[in-house]
């Protein structure tokens, strides 16, 4: 089942979006910047949400590159642009109107800022006791480093993922996306949604909280439990999986492949596929405690045979047999996969900065409510007016901000 195709015609208004997904009628104020932020506001937008980016007036792309760059046109797709400045008393003041009947906030900035503006959750829910506010900080919002800037990097060194990355004796290495960000924001969007649906009950709001660093000390999963449980610190496997074996990175013929060899009824049939039958009575490789202590020796004696045929005919009879095996691709190999086209996975748009393009779509897929890419990032204050007037400003008072540089 794919997504459904959106095509020029779809590029709409954001209005039209927002009312014809699963969270239409939410009305979100998007406070973020750079990537955590963004990633958690794009999950409500995608469904519908009315999402109002609030930017700077002066230098409004901020951290996330430039507007036509693919960075901000992913993470910003479906929102309406509002320009403000929040330490203006005009554009203080229209916040904090637009606030009293938002349903949700997310804001990214360090703890101390939203305070010393007026902005803070405490603040707002006095007159708006049903809002959800959503914090994303780098390591907490209150403790004895919660005043730390906060970097994915840092936060993949400080959550224990950099150690376990890479080759042996290689020196930590981070991953290749910012999965600390990535993984904070999807938190984020977990715990409004959570909180909206206690909401419907309690009829009050709260303030929802997570960090780079929760969110990748919880990505260790089962690396920290077997810290927690047995004591035991895991170190670098490279690409071998680190209790799982054999499973990594083998050579073939034309490149190299997956196979992935989990539990007694997978082995045996990889030993067939293999055609060494042998291997199952061997007191090297026999169990998974023996394969353990003896990968390195099991590892070439299964690349000796890989070798000899190519990475598609091995996979074919992997995937016939049962056994988990698959290409490693490029990223341009990636959206060639049949599978990933099939999924939908990248949606066409039309930029207002770039004209036709693709962005990546949702990894969700629901029968009656899809996500859509339903209009392109906003131009800065594009929506500005439109925003304004919807909160009872008159054309005289958004031209005297206007003016004075507040919007």
């Amino acid at each position: 089942m794919s997504q459904p195709e959106n095509t020029a015609s779809d590029n709409k208004t954001v209005a039209e979006n927002a009312g014809t997904g699963a969270l239409s009628g939410l009305r979100v104020l998007d406070l973020t910047r750079v990537r955590s932020g963004p990633t958690c506001v794009r999950q409500l937008a995608d469904w519908g949400a009315d999402v109002i980016k609030i930017e700077a007036p002066v230098d409004a792309a901020q951290f996330g590159g430039p507007r036509s760059g693919p960075d901000f046109q992913n993470l910003h797709r479906n929102k309406r642009s509002l320009t403000l400045d929040l330490k203006t008393d005009a554009g203080l003041a229209a916040f904090l109107k637009l606030a009293e009947t938002a349903d949700v906030i997310v804001e990214n900035f360090r703890p101390g800022v939203k305070k010393r503006l007026g902005i803070d959750y405490d603040t707002l829910a006095v007159t708006n006791p049903g809002l959800v506010y959503a914090s994303i900080s780098g390591f907490g919002q209150d403790g004895p480093m919660a005043d730390r800037p906060g970097f994915d990097q840092i936060a993949q060194g400080m959550g224990g993922l950099m150690s376990v990355t890479g080759e042996p004796g290689a020196g930590p290495m981070r991953v290749g996306i910012p999965i600390a960000d990535l993984c904070a924001g999807l938190f984020a969007a977990q715990g409004i949604l959570i909180a909206l649906f206690e909401r419907a009950a309690s009829r009050k709001g709260q303030w929802v909280q997570t960090s780079l660093l929760q969110a990748q000390v919880f990505m260790l999963d089962f690396q920290a439990a077997r810290f927690l449980m047995d004591g035991d610190v895991p170190k670098q496997a490279g690409n071998n999986h680190p209790t799982s074996i054999p499973t990594g990175v083998f050579k073939t013929s034309d490149g190299h492949m997956n196979i992935a060899v989990t539990g007694n009824t997978i082995w045996t049939k990889f030993c067939e596929v293999m055609d060494r039958a042998d291997w199952l009575t061997d007191d090297r490789f026999a169990t998974a405690p023996a394969r353990s202590d003896h990968r390195d020796a099991l590892g070439q004696e299964i690349e000796a045979i890989t070798l000899t045929r190519t990475t598609d005919d091995w996979i074919a009879k992997f995937t016939k047999a049962g056994v988990p095996a698959g290409e490693i691709n490029n990223i341009g190999q990636v959206f060639a996969n049949e599978q990933v086209r099939h999924l939908g996975l990248a949606q066409p748009v039309v930029s207002q900065e770039r004209g036709p393009t693709e962005l990546v779509g949702q990894p969700i897929l629901m029968s009656r409510t899809p996500s859509r890419i339903a209009s392109p990032p906003p131009l800065a204050g594009q929506h500005s007016t439109e925003i304004l007037t919807e909160i009872g400003l008159s054309p005289d008072q958004i031209a005297e901000m206007k003016a004075s540089g507040a919007t």
